[in-house]
């Protein structure tokens, strides 16, 4: 990775871009609470009340209450936009520890399409069992193939379609934090340039090494 010399001028940006879109979320909640049923907020608290229901088919009551309802497109349609906002730190964290001059550009432009595909995905399925298979056997069906330049871009991969996950089951607030602190810890990673090296005291104790030893 490139040396890590303007630490703050990137973390300063990202986080001041998290903040903007709080802070424009908690003004229109506060000054329109009508529009509170629109956003998707809560997601896990539905999940935790369907985890000891006998029936694990809870799909015509899960579809009357999202896709058929009035608002159930709109909420849909802020879900999405949620998690292609939030996964914008994301690309840029790839920018950022590119350790190549020039990107994939098809790889960028996958995982922020993803989360965005995969949150209509969580909408269609709503936890239910048949239609989870069914839309695999059309998945494996299609036979796509993705071929990965770098072992981390799997964890990217992995990440997008986590924001999409959270985002499609109404838990916009998991979707931030999983995209904060991915966008962090990478950051942290690439300032501390953590395993480039095993030189110092701390990684000879740590390792049973000599600092002057080549090889094991």
């Amino acid at each position: 990775m490139r040396r890590a010399a303007s630490f703050l001028i990137p973390v300063t940006l990202i986080t001041a871009y998290y903040v903007f879109w709080a802070g424009l979320m908690a003004i229109l909640l506060i000054k329109f609470p009508a529009i509170t049923d629109f956003f998707p907020l809560g997601g896990l608290s539905e999940l935790a009340a369907q985890r000891n229901a006998d029936n694990f088919e809870p799909v015509y009551s899960n579809a009357i209450e999202t896709v058929l309802a009035p608002y159930g497109p709109v909420k849909l349609a802020c879900a999405s936009i949620g998690a292609g906002i939030l996964v914008i730190p994301v690309s840029w964290v790839y920018f950022i520890t590119s350790r190549t001059k020039e990107v994939d550009q098809s790889f960028v432009q996958t995982i922020l399409i993803m989360p965005i595909v995969v949150t209509g995905i969580s909408t269609i399925v709503l936890n239910s069992l048949a239609l989870a298979f069914s839309l695999a056997g059309i998945v494996a069906a299609v036979r796509f193939r993705f071929t990965l330049d770098q072992s981390s871009h799997a964890m990217y991969i992995f990440v997008a379609i986590s924001l999409g996950l959270s985002a499609g089951i109404g838990a916009l607030g998991v979707t931030a934090v999983i995209s904060a602190a991915f966008v962090y810890a990478n950051l942290i990673i690439w300032k501390l340039e953590y395993g480039k090296a095993l030189s110092g005291p701390f990684f000879s104790m740590l390792t049973r090494r000599d600092r002057t030893e080549d090889d094991y």
